[in-house]
């Protein structure tokens, strides 16, 4: 299950179960941090709390420490050199399969032993030098390990390891405060007591609710607080469970941290240029949104019959952040049926992926899970649902003053001069007259079509009584 630090503190044997709840007892007595609890009791100290925080992977030297068998690593290096039109270098390999030259170099001393491979030329006695050549045995070694898993690419992590860092890096971990949602928010306008539901509800680390009619900010809010929460975690590039490869890393989803020291070189000993497993990739913590798009077997692995390797389902990687599942109930499914595929995760905190052999695995359910619709929620699920979603958040109209003050910053990123008088105008004729609810959305949508029209003219954008005029004529439908 998704755990709070202090119940990863314990797990790690750092803290007892009793300094926990003593460490808790005085957290909701004085207010605060946890850990600040924890440390000021003197059960833990600032250096060991800062090496838990900032765990690192480390490098694996030799084979065994890849937790992969040598059958599996062999193949997958003669498959990379297979197309490589069968020659390769020990770097080359490096770099295709993600792993230190000393485990490569222990993988080519066995394809030599066993005659997949021989040496085609080299320049010194160094093994860094040598090209290398599969063997006609070698290369029908390949085309057999081709006809198991068209997979080549970096060399996956054990399912037991990705589990293990799942957890330790959970986003449970981190504590949230006011100044943070002020921060990750400061660019929207969002009341008071809108804040004060959102800050709690986030800093929980669990299920969200929001619901509210359309255009008042609800997908911006999700969105903003998860990519303004800190930290960064480990990503795995691939994961191998049971033999079978699950390709994880997503270039449009997890955007890494660059390490200038884990990049490596030419030198003889990547070793030292590698900061943490070269397998993992260091990234901001990862924020997932999907709508409408949203089918129940994109929450499923996806195998490729043809490539013969797994995709991981799109909640998947987000783990460790933030799904946002937007505009719930408009998917092409019965919102019922997503939300069962939802239910054990979120009470239990573990999801069972399942191969297509039957097999399942469980894995840590680590995520905020952010469910954002403009539907009545009691039409879309029953109170059985809500109650395993912790936070339910109605985002409502914004009053007169949040939305001059949207109005007056939507001008000022336009460069568009802003005039109170104007912007009275258009509350009092086209909104307070009309009846009609003050929704975020519109001055962004009006400015849009004030700059259309100046665009047309060939003139600058100006915010007039005219433009509004002309603006409300084109946005608002009128039966």
């Amino acid at each position: 299950m998704a755990k709070s630090i202090g119940e990863l503190l314990v797990r790690e044997g750092l803290i007892s179960e009793e300094q926990l709840e003593q460490a808790v007892a005085q957290f909701r007595r004085d207010g605060g941090r946890l850990v600040n609890a924890i440390l000021s009791l003197g059960f833990i100290t600032e250096e060991q709390l800062d090496q838990f925080l900032h765990f690192n992977l480390p490098v694996p030297l030799k084979i065994v420490d890849t937790g992969l068998s040598e059958v599996f690593l062999v193949d997958l290096l003669l498959k990379a050199a297979y197309l490589e039109a069968g020659t390769f270098t020990l770097q080359r390999m490096s770099q295709v399969l993600s792993l230190p030259f000393s485990v490569v170099e222990e993988l080519i001393e066995l394809v030599r032993t066993d005659h997949l491979a021989a040496i085609r030329t080299s320049s010194s006695y160094t093994s860094s030098t040598q090209v290398l050549e599969l063997t006609q045995r070698g290369r029908e070694r390949a085309e057999a390990a081709f006809k198991i898993s068209l997979y080549v690419g970096a060399a996956p992590v054990p399912l037991d390891d990705y589990a293990f860092v799942l957890s330790r890096q959970s986003v449970r971990q981190i504590e949230l405060d006011k100044e943070w949602i002020d921060s990750s928010l400061r660019h929207l306008v969002i009341g008071d007591k809108l804040l004060r539901q959102l800050g709690p509800a986030f800093a929980s680390g669990r299920s969200i609710f929001l619901y509210g009619p359309p255009g008042t900010g609800k997908t911006s809010i999700a969105e903003g607080l998860g990519k303004g929460i800190p930290g960064e975690v480990f990503i795995p590039q691939s994961i191998e469970v049971s033999g079978q490869i699950i390709r994880f890393f997503d270039p449009a989803i997890h955007t890494p941290i660059e390490d200038k020291k884990n990049r490596g070189d030419a030198s003889l000993d990547l070793r030292m240029n590698l900061t943490h497993d070269p397998r993992w990739k260091k990234c901001h913590r990862p924020v997932v949104m999907v709508g409408g798009e949203l089918t129940l077997d994109m929450l499923e692995l996806r195998y490729d019959y043809s490539s013969k390797f797994y995709e991981a389902p799109v909640h998947m990687k987000a783990g460790n952040g933030v799904f946002i599942l937007d505009d719930f109930g408009r998917q092409r499914i019965e919102p019922r049926q997503l939300l069962n595929r939802w239910i054990i995760p979120l009470e239990r905190g573990v999801d069972y992926p399942s191969l297509h052999t039957g097999m399942k695995f469980e894995i840590p359910f680590d995520q905020i899970t952010v469910f954002s619709t403009n539907l009545n929620p009691l039409e879309l699920v029953d109170e059985a649902f809500l109650r395993r979603i912790r936070h339910k958040i109605h985002v409502q109209y914004q009053t007169e003053a949040e939305f001059k003050e949207i109005l007056r910053r939507v001008c000022h990123k336009q460069n568009v001069h802003y005039d109170s008088e104007v912007a009275e105008y258009l509350l009092s004729n086209y909104y307070l007259k009309q009846n009609r609810p003050l929704v975020g959305s519109h001055p962004r949508d009006l400015m849009e079509h004030i700059i259309d029209q100046a665009h047309f003219l060939q003139l600058p954008p100006t915010f007039t009584k005219e433009a509004i005029d002309s603006a409300v004529a084109n946005y608002f439908v009128e039966l």
